[in-house]
């Protein structure tokens, strides 16, 4: 990453990447930089290598014994769909170009190689020096991977959304691992903030920078995109893939705008996220983004959108299904934003033809989301599946959240200090509340606990604004849902948000679906509405153990009444 700080060795400066070069000497707390700046970059269709300022490396062969497990980066199969593609009744070939077989386990291995080694050749990484990066999770254990074989120290600044099997992953390889809100790039708590602050205040330590560094597309650029031109003796039609950082779409989209151009570049946007072009698509900016590793609030630096030919968008629902149908059908172990990709293929492959090519990109592995998507329980209590109707279920399991008569709810604005909410809460007698804006959206819940142990660490102080302490990983149920789905959640959590959804027109007659809070629930509240039943039902027999109704409650030990 040569252009962003500065070094000893005179080197080529890279327009890509934005902002002033480091100076070291004039660090402050409050220094960063911006993921989404403008791009500079000079790439054009046909334009020279030679008047490029980046080193391009040539496709290695794979050796029969590899000296480290970092040369099992690259060189990832492509593999024909066969099921799915005759499921949606397809013409063309469908390939899926399986990165989930390089070291780490994902795509990100190839970007987190180059960075270190670009980096390494620059004379910026020394031994001994340390390496922060704000990340989903992938480009943590790449470069928590390599790191560990170069023996660098690692410190991985990651959103609390997060599957806990990435945060384990890191973990076993050494790395350092700060959580953080889920929130906007920009906010202070960000993990894009935080992992700036960190580098501030760390001395010797470095930013690779994923979202700005030249580095990111050129992995791709060089090496995933010349492996399917390999595999695919220079004929491919159509390339499917999803948008995190844009670094793999950006680079496999410019080698074969030069090499194949009648190649059509389809990119895959998650619902919430705002990458996608025209920007009409991104109708659904506040909706909950469970897929991981794709779509931003922002737009990275290293996303060249110009060539991507058509953007399409994707959600949750189907893309968990749809990489459940890839485990289960083509006995491909792939993660969520596989499925993404692969759901937007099966349509944006019809318009080709018989003898025509799509190859897709399927990012990662299943490894890292074996408590998410791949379990049925989730999957159900997120309403990604629905829970078939049993007659061994107990009598209310398929009765409404509305029939509940919950009382209105108790939200707190962001503004209110903690020293506030904490008398609020206590003098209204509730443990926990949402924190919504003005205009009614969810940003958060806060509890007297988080409160409480926030100021306890440190990180907060009585004054600050309750948005500092909220977390976002909460569960949230609407009025329609079963009291069957609420067990399920209630099982793991100490309360749900009630949700309602209201759609809402602008002026110009385009409409949007906005959730509002209606209230929160918890397992006194389904306890309570039970065992009024049961009770007048058993009042000769004694009154029930609220601890032994509860336990049966969410064992499912309770019997259907007749």
């Amino acid at each position: 990453m040569a252009c962003v700080f500065t070094s000893n060795k005179t080197i080529r400066v890279c327009p890509f990447l934005n902002g002033e070069v480091e100076n070291p000497e004039s660090k402050t707390n409050s220094t960063w930089i911006h993921p989404n700046l403008p791009s500079k970059c000079t790439w054009k269709p046909g334009k020279s290598i030679s008047e490029s300022p980046h080193n391009c490396v040539p496709l290695p062969k794979e050796p029969k014994i590899l000296s480290n497990i970092l040369e099992k980066i690259g060189h990832t199969p492509l593999v024909r769909i066969n099921k799915i593609s005759k499921a949606y009744g397809l013409k063309c070939e469908l390939l899926a170009k399986c990165e989930y077989f390089n070291a780490g386990g994902s795509v990100k291995d190839r970007i987190t190689l180059r960075m270190f080694e670009d980096a390494e050749k620059a004379g910026i990484l020394k031994p001994g020096d340390t390496i922060i990066e704000p990340t989903s999770g992938n480009t943590g254990i790449g470069l928590a991977l390599t790191a560990a074989v170069k023996g660098y120290r690692c410190i991985i600044v990651m959103p609390e959304k997060m599957s806990i099997e990435k945060v384990d992953i890191l973990r076993a390889l050494g790395a350092e691992i700060v959580r953080t809100p889920c929130t906007r790039f920009d906010a202070p708590e960000s993990n894009v903030r935080v992992a700036w602050k960190l580098k501030n205040e760390i001395p010797n330590s470095h930013i690779l920078d994923q979202y700005r560094n030249p580095s990111n597309p050129l992995a791709h650029y060089d090496t995933t995109a010349e492996e399917i031109l390999e595999q695919c003796d220079g004929k491919v039609d159509m390339i499917v893939a999803g948008a995190g950082t844009g670094g793999t779409i950006t680079g496999i989209a410019r080698k074969m705008k030069e090499k194949c151009p009648e190649c059509k570049i389809v990119g895959v946007d998650p619902e919430g996220s705002i990458v996608a072009l025209p920007s009409s698509l991104n109708t659904a900016e506040d909706a909950t983004m469970e897929v991981e590793g794709i779509g931003h609030d922002f737009i990275p630096t290293v996303l060249d959108r110009s060539v991507i030919d058509q953007w399409c968008k994707s959600n949750d629902t189907e893309s968990f299904l749809m990489a459940r149908r890839l485990i289960r059908e083509e006995g491909l172990l792939c993660g969520g934003s596989a499925g993404s990709a692969m759901s937007v293929a099966v349509k944006a492959a019809k318009q080709l033809k018989e003898g025509q090519r799509c190859v897709v990109i399927l990012p990662d592995s299943v490894r890292n989301y074996m408590s998410k998507f791949l379990n049925d329980k989730w999957m159900i209590t997120n309403g990604f599946l629905k829970e078939d109707v049993q007659e061994h279920y107990p009598w209310w399991w398929n009765i409404k959240v509305q029939k509940l008569n919950l009382l209105a709810p108790l939200t707190l604005l962001p503004d209110v200090n903690c020293q506030k909410a904490i008398e609020i809460l206590r003098d209204k007698g509730y443990d926990q509340a949402p924190v919504v804006a003005e205009s009614g959206l969810i940003l958060g819940m806060v509890t007297l606990s988080s409160i409480l142990s926030s100021l306890l660490s440190g990180s907060a102080q009585f004054s600050d604004p309750v948005i500092k302490v909220i977390y976002q990983q909460f569960s949230k149920i609407s009025l329609d849902d079963t009291l069957g789905k609420l067990s399920h959640i209630l099982g793991n959590d100490h309360f749900a948000i009630v949700v309602r959804e209201l759609e809402q027109y602008n002026a110009d007659g385009s409409s949007f679906t906005k959730q509002m809070v209606f209230g929160v629930v918890t397992a006194v509240d389904l306890l309570s509405f039970v065992t009024r039943k049961v009770n007048s039902q058993k009042l000769n027999n004694g009154t029930l153990s609220s601890v032994s109704s509860e336990k049966k409650l969410f064992s499912g030990e309770y019997e259907k009444n007749d």
